[in-house]
C-alpha cells in the first residue's frame, strides 16, 4: 500500500498540492491546517547549501517541506508533540521523497536536549502557538495545542532555539505583534539578538496581525526594519509579492 492509498483510508485526511516544486502535504481537515504565516516564515528564512536546522512545533511539516523543496538544506529535525500530527508529517516527507533529509521527532520541543547536541545547528525556525493558556481555548484538542501555550510556552521555544544554535546562527520566528514585548524580552534573555523584523498587514488601513523576526545568537545589537507586507490591496485582491512568495521555487541565501 503506498502513502496516498493509506491516506485515502482516513475520512478526515487529504493530500494537498502546494503548487510549487511539485510538493504535496498531508493534512487533517478536522485538525489544524497550515496558514499563510507558515508560508511567509519559510520564505523569510535564509539558507545555505548543507545547512542543518530544526523546526520547533512543525505540525504537519509545512515549513520543512518548503525549505527542503526550495533549497539545498542538508537536513531538518522537525519536533512535533502530537503523535497523529507527527505521523502525517512523516508521511508527507515520504510522499515527497524527502525522508532522508527530514527527521520527525515526536516529543515536546522542551526536550530538544534529549535528541541533539548543544550549539549544533545552523538555523532554527518556529511558528509556535500564539495565545497564552490563561484565556478561552479551542475545544478541539489538536487546535488547542496548536494555538495555545498549553504544551509549551514562548519562553520554552526561546530556550530550545538558543540551546540548539551555533554561535552567530539564526532563529526565525513568526508571531503576533501583541506579543512583541515578550519576544524582545526573551530574545535578550537567551542571547538571541533581533536583527531583522517585518510586519504583515491584511491590507492597507488595517493593523498588522503578524510579524516575522530574524534573531542571531550572540549577535550585535542592530535591528533592521524591513518594508511592510500587505497581503491584499484595497480591493481585497492578492498582491503580487504574496503571489511571488507562494509560487517562488527558491529561497534567498544567507
Amino acid at each position: 500500500m503506498n502513502i496516498i492509498e493509506e491516506v485515502v483510508l482516513s475520512q478526515t485526511q487529504r493530500v494537498d498540492d502546494l503548487g510549487v516544486c511539485s510538493l504535496k502535504i498531508i493534512q487533517d481537515k478536522s485538525g489544524f491546517c497550515f496558514g499563510v504565516d507558515a508560508v511567509l516564515l519559510a520564505n523569510f528564512t535564509k539558507m545555505r547549501k548543507g545547512y542543518i536546522g530544526a523546526d520547533l512545533g512543525t505540525g504537519t511539516g509545512i515549513i520543512p517541506l518548503l525549505l527542503l523543496g526550495k533549497s539545498e538544506v542538508a537536513k531538518i529535525y522537525a519536533f512535533e508533540i502530537q503523535e497523529e500530527v507527527a505521523s502525517m508529517a512523516r508521511k508527507s516527507f515520504e510522499l515527497n521523497s524527502l525522508e532522508d533529509r527530514a527527521e520527525v521527532i515526536c516529543d515536546n520541543l522542551k526536550r530538544v536536549a534529549d535528541y541533539l547536541e548543544p550549539s549544533s545547528l545552523d538555523f532554527v525556525v518556529s511558528n509556535p502557538p500564539y495565545m497564552k493558556a490563561d484565556g478561552m481555548q479551542n475545544t478541539n484538542e489538536k487546535k488547542r495545542i496548536s494555538r495555545h501555550e498549553v504544551a509549551c510556552t514562548l519562553e520554552d521555544v526561546f530556550v530550545s532555539a538558543s540551546y540548539l544554535l551555533k554561535e552567530q546562527r539564526s532563529f526565525y520566528l513568526v508571531h503576533r505583534p501583541n506579543r512583541l514585548c515578550d519576544i524582545f524580552e526573551l530574545s535578550r534573555k537567551y542571547s538571541l539578538e533581533p536583527k531583522e523584523m517585518r510586519f504583515i498587514y491584511p491590507y492597507p488601513g488595517k493593523a498588522a496581525n503578524l510579524l516575522l523576526l530574524k534573531m542571531v545568537k550572540n549577535g550585535r545589537p542592530d535591528l533592521k526594519m524591513l518594508p511592510p507586507l500587505y497581503l491584499y490591496d484595497e480591493n481585497r485582491m492578492e498582491n503580487e509579492e504574496l503571489q511571488s512568495i507562494y509560487y517562488s521555487t527558491g529561497l534567498e541565501e544567507e
